[in-house]
């Protein structure tokens, strides 16, 4: 994500004074709800769906979740690269390739 982007999320939270709300319960809280308003875009059809309704909460979950970087001190590369780290051990590609199994049914 952009830095000015960033910078917009935080500006937004901070204006309203809504980073007394953002303790990392309320934000996981927050993820999940709006990732649970994500998926109802798909409720009844994987096809037939809004993009402009999936693109306005999967932005929702996005928010919430620099939300939680900021306030835990997390580094989103750092902690994505380590959970590819273990992904890509659990996964090994001549075994997973093509398989949608969990990683202890390979």
């Amino acid at each position: 994500m952009k830095q000015e982007t960033i910078d917009r999320i935080r500006k937004f939270t901070e204006d309203r004074d809504w980073d007394q709300f953002h303790t990392p319960s309320n934000l996981a809280k927050s993820i999940s709800i709006e990732a649970n308003e994500l998926l109802e875009c798909f409720q009844w059809s994987d096809t037939d769906f809004d993009l402009d309704h999936v693109r306005e909460e999967l932005a929702d979950v996005i928010v919430y979740c620099q939300n939680m970087l900021d306030k835990l001190g997390l580094d989103p590369d750092e902690i994505i690269n380590a959970k590819m780290d273990k992904n890509e051990q659990k996964y090994p590609v001549e075994k997973a390739r093509g398989s949608a199994a969990k990683y202890d049914q390979l």
